[in-house]
């Protein structure tokens, strides 16, 4: 009697297999086949290496094992093997950063997230699966990818970034940033421009720099970007690209609602501290998503106004732009290749910009961001300003944050060491309040130098000389 074969197992068969028992599989790259490209390109000498580029930061050295000899098993002995690379952000771009960074032989990655994840993360963030709904998304992330590629160790963080000193971010050799909001990247460029240190003629030491992949996307658009810190541009000399957070006016979302997005704020910042006063509104939670869904859609309704989604509503609340999965993976490719380059030399380093517009076809460009001069963050020239006798310390406040240094909670000292305003802690607040209603003429002279500090630029000061008009 005739016995059909056995059916082969694929290689996803085998992983799911192990998931199953919780058993280890054993994968064996020695044949070479796996990254024997990438071997091959660190073992060749070329014209083309680090060194011979626009922004150079090291010299190429091939590694001494070339042609017919190189298998993947090699890439222990490579500068990829021994790097330490930190992953900001475990979404849509993180996702596909940690998967090919796995699959480009650096395998001590660190990746750090605040973020649960939501039944909507499941359509481009790969990673995940609906039984990981409610779970940590950097656990989840690590998990999978420590599983799926035995060679790979992935240590995940869940929590904020802000909750990581600065010896944190100062033990990796690079850091990729694939943030979804502004704030959140001009505070760890200013926390990575903040480790350098400058020798007694102001260069900075080589040895205290660690380069930034900043990686974004929006719909079809998405850019990588390298910052090397106090050398190249950083995030903060290109705040101007990047508008203010697009606000509506108090008075149209209470009386006179004309779009969807003006019902939906009149939801979750007029109704919410009404119905909820003693409870904050969680934007990454489900059941309150949910309420300000029916809310906003219930005031839709009565105004006549069409278009009030759930998507919609997460989106305005949480100021989101859809994301593309395709964009995705082209802006990690990039950002994944310029780590490649930065930790190996192997090619040139981008610099210090490229752009990709999917709505215009396959296209990118490359740019070069200048730094700008007078950058709180990575220059160290004194912000210049000039106001009336009469500004008060709270206009000063306002216009700090309104202005183009666009602060969020600024505290102030002056040059003297007198304290002219702290936001923390409460006691120090509370004894520095009377300065704010009174005039900076009272307090400091023309053309003194006040030390201002700012969560959003938490381990930078920014020193800004004062005249009056």
């Amino acid at each position: 009697m005739d016995t059909m074969p056995e059916k082969k197992r694929s290689r996803d068969d085998m992983i799911d297999e192990t998931k199953e028992t919780g058993e280890s599989m054993d994968i064996d790259f020695s044949d070479g086949g796996a990254r024997r490209d990438l071997m091959t390109l660190l073992s060749r000498a070329s014209p083309f290496g680090n060194e011979n580029g626009e922004l150079p930061i090291g010299e190429f050295e091939p590694l001494s094992k070339i042609g017919s000899n190189v298998v993947a098993s090699d890439l222990a002995e490579s500068p990829l093997s021994k790097a330490k690379v930190l992953v900001v952000g475990a979404g849509g771009l993180g996702c596909e950063l940690l998967k090919n960074l796995a699959l480009s032989g650096i395998s001590n990655i660190h990746v750090i997230d605040l973020d649960n994840i939501d039944i909507t993360n499941l359509n481009r963030q790969f990673l995940f699966r609906m039984k990981d709904v409610g779970k940590s998304k950097a656990e989840v992330a690590a998990n999978f990818i420590n599983t799926r590629c035995p060679w790979m160790k992935v240590t995940p963080y869940h929590g904020k970034i802000q909750d990581k000193g600065p010896s944190f971010y100062a033990s990796f050799n690079c850091i990729i940033s694939g943030l979804d909001n502004i704030e959140a990247r001009r505070w760890l460029n200013a926390t990575v421009c903040g480790l350098v240190e400058l020798d007694s003629d102001g260069d900075p030491d080589p040895s205290t720099i660690i380069p930034i992949v900043d990686g974004g996307t929006e719909g079809f658009n998405g850019q990588a970007r390298i910052i090397i810190p106090r050398i190249s541009s950083c995030f903060e000399c290109s705040l101007s690209a990047f508008p203010p957070q697009t606000s509506f006016p108090l008075c149209t979302i209470a009386e006179t609602p004309r779009r969807p997005e003006h019902c939906i704020a009149y939801a979750f910042i007029l109704q919410w501290p009404k119905e909820f006063p003693d409870k904050k509104l969680d934007k990454d939670s489900p059941e309150d998503m949910q309420w300000v869904y029916e809310c906003a859609a219930e005031r839709a309704k009565k105004y006549n106004i069409e278009g009030v989604t759930l998507m919609m509503t997460m989106g305005v609340v949480k100021n989101i732009i859809p994301a593309v999965a395709s964009t995705n993976a082209i802006v990690s490719a990039a950002c994944t290749n310029e780590v490649v380059k930065l930790l190996s030399f192997c090619s040139q380093t981008l610099n210090s910009y490229m752009m990709y517009m999917g709505t215009q076809s396959v296209y990118s460009h490359t740019f070069i961001y200048e730094k700008l001069e007078a950058c709180p963050v990575c220059s160290s020239q004194v912000q210049k300003l000039t106001v009336s006798k009469s500004m008060t310390v709270n206009g000063l406040i306002q216009q700090l944050c309104s202005g183009d240094l666009r602060l969020k909670a600024p505290s102030m000292t002056s040059a003297g060491g007198s304290t002219i305003y702290m936001q923390k802690p409460p006691a120090l607040e509370k004894a520095t309040r009377p300065n704010l209603d009174k005039p900076l003429s009272a307090l400091i002279e023309s053309g003194e130098e006040l030390t201002v500090t700012d969560p959003v630029l938490e381990h930078v000061s920014v020193t800004v000389r004062v005249t009056f008009e």
